[in-house]
């Protein structure tokens, strides 16, 4: 029906009603036709399009204009928005984009999952949306990536040899060069414009992925919420004390005042990975402190942390709450990480088990409950897919009351959730990052006889499309939602 009217390149005026994935929206020609719009586009929008592909069912468009704007839109405050693929939500105001989340949220429960009602709890914003992040990766290039404006310029006012910023997106070879990013703190862009300023006043030569050649990769600088600590990791393709050194003179002169760490990470690898082989400490201890609620962690340089500290606090209280441990209770922690979960919660349980395949990850859990005085947590290194042969080292610990469960973006391996449904908790908190997993392994979890008591999704990254989500399944429940 839809080859017979439409053809590509026609253009069509729509309402925009709602928000898909990959960057599109969705709305409805007044012939009833549905229309999948690429652009960065809010609900509400009236825009005119222009059709792309012709599919039986639906159209799939590009925007031109903006007819008419929502009353969700806003003005980005980063001049590098739509260029950088980092925040693509910025143009959308925060409480909207927090009831779009919520709603994705609860449509895959829906949709996938195939609960009638999901019991949503409104999604939990965060305490600012920009200045957030404690950790930034910037990338450096001798490509820079030109903007449309440049494009027509008889000469350019940046060197296009030197880029120091974000990849394009899409593009592996390209690095915008960014003067300042509105998620990092103001420190970290103090670091990025001083790094920029020594690299380029001492010709350091950027690092060519397709060629493999050049001298600086990344810069990643992590920032201390509850302590003001400040840690840079440059990565380079070989080590060079005396560059180093004048580098951390520059970095100390900057920012005095700033309690720094200076750490260089190299790395001859064909990849633009900001991880090093090597590590050299230049300046400070080579780690941060950072806090979470009454836990203290020692942060070093290719360490995994929550990225939100603020933010994380609250999941964790999400987390706790949900959990309604009792005295004497066991819990178990699957893909526990570094231990931040485990030992959260080994607070308030008789023991808490933390399972994990990274054998690092496990060595951390361990120094950090170590560091912390938690005596009651245990961790183990498994590849959550074997768990049933682990039950028979866990015995010892009893079988669980409460398990958490925060797997990768994927979802739970089968066989670990088979296993998991088998232990017989009463009560199953899982934490997802990505509403459909939640929805398919949620539907496994209700089919062994478990209820949904409640969502609640929790904003880590405001101005992205991401999401995390903690869902509570009790074995005795009476009430709650089931999954058709």
């Amino acid at each position: 029906m839809a080859e017979a009217a439409y053809r590509k390149g026609d253009m069509v005026e729509l309402l925009i009603t709602d928000m898909a994935d990959k960057d599109e929206c969705f709305g409805k020609l007044e012939c009833g036709m549905g229309v999948m719009v690429g652009g960065m586009l809010a609900v509400g929008d009236r825009v005119s399009a222009r059709v792309t592909r012709v599919r039986q069912r639906y159209l799939k468009a590009i925007a031109v204009e903006v007819l008419e704007p929502s009353l969700d839109r806003t003005e980005p405050v980063c001049g590098d928005f739509g260029v950088c693929g980092g925040c693509k939500l910025m143009h959308i105001r925060y409480p909207a984009q927090l009831r779009y989340k919520e709603k994705k949220v609860q449509d895959a429960l829906i949709h996938i999952g195939g609960f009638s009602e999901p019991p949503m709890l409104p999604a939990l914003g965060a305490p600012s949306p920009v200045h957030y992040r404690n950790k930034i990766e910037f990338s450096c290039s001798g490509k820079r990536y030109l903007r449309p404006e440049e494009l027509s310029m008889d000469e350019l006012l940046q060197p296009k040899n030197f880029a120091l910023g974000f990849h394009a997106p899409g593009n592996f070879e390209k690095v915008i060069d960014t003067a300042r990013c509105h998620l990092a703190t103001e420190e970290m862009n103090s670091v990025l414009r001083l790094t920029r300023d020594f690299a380029l006043e001492n010709a350091m030569e950027p690092y060519m992925a397709r060629e493999h050649t050049g001298f600086l990769r990344n810069l990643v600088v992590r920032s201390s919420v509850h302590t003001g600590e400040v840690m840079v990791n440059i990565v380079t393709s070989w080590y060079d004390g005396e560059l180093m050194e004048s580098y951390s003179a520059h970095l100390q002169s900057g920012m005095q005042g700033v309690p720094l760490t200076l750490v260089n990470n190299v790395t001859n690898r064909r990849n633009t990975v900001a991880t090093g082989d090597v590590e050299y400490t230049i300046l400070g201890s080579g780690t941060i402190s950072e806090k979470l609620g009454l836990l203290e962690f020692r942060i070093s340089a290719n360490s995994f942390f929550q990225t939100n500290t603020l933010q994380a606090e609250a999941l964790y209280g999400r987390i706790q709450d949900a959990c309604e441990l009792r005295a004497g209770d066991r819990v178990y922690d699957l893909y526990c990480g570094t231990g931040t979960i485990t030992l959260w919660l080994a607070r308030h349980a008789e023991r808490a088990i933390g399972l994990e395949v990274v054998e690092s990850s496990i060595q951390d859990a361990r120094s950090n409950a170590e560091s912390n005085g938690i005596g009651n947590a245990y961790f183990f290194q498994t590849d959550l897919k074997d768990l049933g042969a682990m039950m028979e080292q866990l015995e010892e610990h009893g079988r669980p009351d409460v398990i958490v469960t925060d797997p990768p973006r994927a979802g739970m391996h089968p066989k670990a959730l088979e296993t998991m449904l088998k232990l017989g908790a009463r009560r199953i908190v899982y934490v997802s990052c990505n509403p459909a997993s939640l929805a398919r392994d949620g539907k496994e979890i209700a089919g062994a006889g478990y209820r949904l008591v409640s969502v609640e999704p929790v904003d880590m990254f405001p101005h992205t499309a991401h999401i995390e989500s903690v869902a509570c399944f009790d074995y005795s429940a009476s009430g709650g939602c089931s999954s058709e």
